[in-house]
């Protein structure tokens, strides 16, 4: 952690888990792992379909996603990483 880059240190995925964190594993017991498994799974679903992000226009991460590749065509070069 801590280094440029690292993904350890990434403010939109720390954000990212305090929201699982409070709206899913503190409000919730899981008897089992499987349980559990399956209620984070749905959550993160329901997260990338319809949860709006203003780090991505207020888009929905899916939304983006396909928006991202509806403007990128074969012969695009790929981006650079900054």
């Amino acid at each position: 952690m801590g280094r440029p880059g690292s993904a350890l240190d990434n403010a939109v995925i720390e954000s990212w888990h305090s929201t699982l964190e409070f709206e899913l594993r503190r409000l919730e017991h899981f008897p089992t792992k499987t349980q559990a498994r399956a209620q984070v799974a749905a959550w993160i679903e329901e997260y990338n379909h319809d949860r709006r992000h203003s780090a991505l226009g207020m888009l929905s991460p899916i939304a983006y996603e396909l928006s991202r590749l509806s403007r990128t065509t074969p012969d695009d070069p790929p981006e650079q990483a900054a």
